[in-house]
């Protein structure tokens, strides 16, 4: 006879150590209150925003009030308001029947004030920071115009009467902006997006794989991109930018820019640029760009650029079908953010951080300006003025800010020019193509400015066809010499050339001509001394890993369909990459700079893949020159260090291993009575039939021919 059970009884001996009540029988879902103000061990990204910041609005976002008018009688009420409707209409898009300025029904006379409701809330947000009411419109003698958002009437009179001091809040740790170079193994990182996924992972090339350091899904809404010294990744988001930094990625700041499409960091990581657009409201309207720029530490709106595309999209800025080419605002080099500039029709104008007005009050003036381009390692600048009237073209070098023109070169014929800074600041190439006489070709020459030089040399070469076209051109980013892809055939030729002898004198001297190779991508080594021809995208991949220094080809490979080659900031490692631009095979191949392939990952829907920039080396040009001349020495140390480094990170990867089965083993020993007490159930449950081994059922199909008889057959 069996037993009859009691499964809730039975529950409680399995588990012992659950709350009291358990099973919790009889409770009505409805019913069940959670703890106020827990969590439930979930963060949130938002736990950290103050309650002050949270402001609410009364659904007048788009309305602005113009203080400080003049008060008049009924008389001069109309003069007035179309006084007030032309301000209006300098502050955005008003809305119909959108100006309003309110009398007195006892006097008649106005109050002072008006009312201007905007089509968007963000032409208020510009209009409260446009510069002519910053100080106050002088609209007379006796009246200075201010603007305030009518929503702040609402704000302001819920101010507490009696001043009450904020509690100080405790100081908190930041994390260590720049922990990854610290790492022991001398890694470095990179990130991949792919599909709703954005990982950033260490490089491993020693072990050839790949670490993961940090992994999280919707982390932004279009793409991230890494700040110029890697301090930060910045993400994008319908509200506007967030930057991240640290070992724990944590958000150091947000910058507010609905729908923001691009940004740009200043050199030196102390400014950021966001860039959107809106679609013209009518057909004759054209797309209205905003610019701002921020402070990157302080996340304050230190000014914004807004107008016309037409007004943005001039000479070099200007793509296709009137588009814009980003960046719209290019900044100066050197050691402090301190100029950044953009094209205008016949200017170029130059802002000065960090009040971010014109330098000298003034734009410089240069007719015809087509190009500029800034030094990477000073405030130096370069600019091209294309042929206008009898004024012939004009390539000028120019020190900012004191407008001194250091070199100037006139061109007759021009038809297209290119501007080439060396990444250290010691040269300019500019690539001119002219008319030939018939004007039916062009040939192609190369002017060299010697920057660094005294007295700013000019070294002038043309390649021996000069009619060949160029199709690439690469400075070393460390040394005098430069690679230049040409030819007009599917299988163009690279030659390579050096500005200085083994004397260190100045000359334009060729090196070497590799013929008819598939390359139309040259990828320079950051260290320099090595470079990848590559055949991207139509070309199917094809890779060619060359050493400059000995003038011969290290490796052959192919990355078939690969869109992209990087090279990561020390010059140890390069990643070739098949985007979402191609259907299939996306992932990315890391190899070692003498082109031997370490390991592949393959992701789908591989958006984007980058290196994280490393800051600019502390050591002066003479001990990197004496650390190279005897690199076997370093060499040699480093590798045993590296070697004892390598031991150890295996060791401790065993150690975890352990840690882990011991863990593991300790579970069990504690789930040992839990399986003897279930054992027992199953005993008691299943009584004689306990003892019985598993088995299953298996239904089989059996065919038996029980009679066979055979008789002739015919058609008649």
């Amino acid at each position: 006879m069996v037993q009859d059970l009691n499964p809730l009884a039975v529950a409680r001996d399995l588990f012992p150590d659950m709350p009291p009540g358990f099973p919790f029988e009889n409770y009505d879902l409805e019913e069940l209150i959670l703890p106020t103000g827990d969590d439930m061990g979930i963060k949130s990204d938002d736990d950290d925003v103050k309650e002050e910041d949270v402001q609410t609005q009364s659904g007048f976002g788009s309305c602005l009030v113009i203080q400080n008018l003049p008060k008049v009688p009924e008389e001069k009420y109309e003069k007035l308001m179309n006084v007030v409707r032309t301000i209006a209409s300098k502050l955005g898009d008003v809305r119909d029947n959108g100006v309003f300025m309110p009398v007195d029904e006892a006097t008649k006379i106005s109050k002072g004030f008006a009312f201007v409701e905007l089509a968007r809330k963000e032409e208020v947000d510009a209009a409260l920071l446009d510069e002519r009411f910053a100080q106050g419109y002088q609209l007379d003698k006796n009246h200075r115009l201010t603007l305030c958002r009518f929503d702040d009437f609402d704000k302001y009179a819920k101010v507490p009467d009696e001043y009450v001091p904020l509690e100080p809040a405790p100081y908190k740790q930041p994390e260590n902006l720049h922990s990854w170079l610290a790492d022991k193994q001398g890694r470095d990182q990179y990130v991949i997006r792919h599909g709703d996924n954005t990982g950033v992972c260490w490089n491993d090339g020693k072990r050839g794989r790949a670490d993961v350091a940090y992994q999280r899904e919707y982390w932004t809404e279009s793409f991230v991109q890494w700040s110029p010294q890697g301090t930060m990744i910045a993400t994008m988001h319908r509200q506007g930018m967030a930057v991240w930094g640290g070992p724990t990625f944590t958000r150091l700041n947000r910058f507010a820019h609905p729908n923001v499409r691009l940004v740009d960091f200043s050199p030196n990581e102390k400014y950021i640029l966001s860039y959107t657009s809106h679609e013209p409201a009518t057909a004759r309207d054209s797309f209205h760009v905003l610019i701002n720029i921020f402070d990157v530490r302080a996340g304050k709106l230190l000014r914004k650029f807004e107008g016309p595309v037409d007004e943005y999209a001039v000479g070099s800025s200007a793509g296709p079908a009137g588009a814009l080419k980003w960046p719209v605002f290019k900044w100066a080099g050197g050691r402090d953010d301190l100029y950044f500039a953009r094209l205008g029709r016949g200017k170029i104008s130059i802002f000065e951080c960090p009040h971010m007005g014109l330098l000298g009050k003034e734009s410089l003036k240069m007719d015809g300006v087509q190009d500029f381009e800034w030094s990477p390692s000073e405030p130096l600048l370069a600019a091209y003025s294309a042929e206008h009237g009898n004024q012939p073209a004009r390539i000028v070098v120019i020190k900012v800010p004191e407008r001194i023109e250091l070199r100037q070169k006139n061109m007759l014929n021009v038809s297209d020019v290119k501007l080439y800074w060396h990444p250290q600041g010691t040269y300019l190439a500019v690539k001119v193509e002219a008319w030939t006489k018939t004007k039916k070709s062009t040939t192609t020459s190369f002017q060299i400015f010697c920057v660094k030089d005294k007295d700013v040399p000019l070294e002038v070469f043309e390649l021996k066809n000069n009619k060949e076209r160029v199709l690439n051109f690469a400075w070393e980013p460390k040394g005098h010499r430069f690679a230049v892809v040409h030819g007009d055939g599917p299988r163009p030729s690279i030659s390579f050339f050096t500005m200085r002898d083994d004397k260190g004198r100045l000359g334009v001297r060729e090196l070497k001509v590799l013929e008819s190779r598939s390359c139309n991508a040259i990828c320079w080594s950051p260290q320099g001394r090595n470079i990848v021809l590559a055949g991207l995208k139509n070309l199917n991949g094809q890779l060619e890993f060359f050493s400059v220094d000995e003038m011969e080809t290290m490796a052959t490979a192919e990355h078939f369909m690969a869109t992209d080659v990087e090279w990561d900031p020390t010059g140890r490692y390069v990643a070739t990459v098949v985007s979402h631009v191609q259907q299939m095979e996306n992932g990315v191949n890391i190899w070692s700079f003498g082109g031997r392939l370490l390991y592949s990952s393959q992701r789908d829907k591989l958006y984007q893949f980058s290196w994280r920039p490393r800051p600019p080396s502390l050591l002066p040009p003479e001990k990197e020159a004496e650390i190279a001349k005897n690199l076997k020495q370093y060499t040699k140390r480093y590798d045993e260090e590296d070697e004892q480094l390598l031991m150890q990170a295996d060791a401790d990867v065993l150690q975890e291993r352990q840690r882990g089965l011991d863990d593991w083993k300790s579970y069990m020993e504690s789930r040992r009575n839990y399986a003897a007490l279930q054992l027992d159930f199953k005993r008691e449950l299943y009584g004689s039939r306990f003892a019985e081994k598993e088995y299953s059922l298996q239904k089989v199909m059996v065919e038996q021919a029980l009679d066979v008889k055979e008789e002739p057959y015919s058609n008649k």
